[in-house]
């Protein structure tokens, strides 16, 4: 047999050839884009784990930040005001019972007055007007002004009597 080919042979058998080399370049080019995609996902998935860890790691750090910078002004802002507040309520409860203890002092000093008043009156009608006074260690007793007695010296209109020390 002879190994000669008709050029019909030779194009049916590089047609042939050519359409397995490139069913194989599509395999392995299949397989390699298959592998490809795999190891993308993986990478893409650890990227995107990765991104997620560092955000929340960042909102976390964010988050105690702000709590520790808006926490402590509201904290001291709060024990001020509650600090004030209950001072101001302090003193203003101290001043009012003291001012209600004066204004039940100052009645009971009224009554007090109205009543020495009243016996200042009972003793003045009871002593008909009499007084007794000490000058420079001497007694003497005033009498009622228009007292018929002439003693030794009279003052305001009143005469005086001396009272010895016996």
């Amino acid at each position: 047999m002879s190994e000669t080919s008709s050029p019909n042979d030779l194009t049916s058998r590089l047609r042939s050839r050519l359409e397995t080399n490139r069913q194989q370049i599509e395999e392995t080019a299949t397989r390699e884009l298959k592998r490809l995609g795999e190891s993308l996902r993986g990478v893409r998935g650890d990227a995107l784990r990765s991104i997620e860890a560092d955000t929340a790691e960042a909102t976390a750090r964010m988050r105690g930040l702000l709590m520790r910078a808006w926490l402590r002004p509201l904290v001291v802002g709060l024990s001020l005001f509650l600090g004030i507040c209950s001072g101001s309520w302090a003193t203003m409860h101290w001043l009012s019972r003291s001012i209600q203890d004066r204004i039940e002092t100052l009645g009971e000093l009224d009554v007090r007055t109205e009543w020495a008043r009243a016996m200042l009156a009972e003793i003045e009608e009871t002593t008909w007007g009499v007084e007794l006074l000490e000058s420079s260690g001497d007694r003497y007793v005033a009498l009622p002004a228009r007292t018929p007695v002439r003693p030794a010296f009279t003052m305001d209109g009143r005469p005086y009597l001396k009272l010895s020390r016996e």
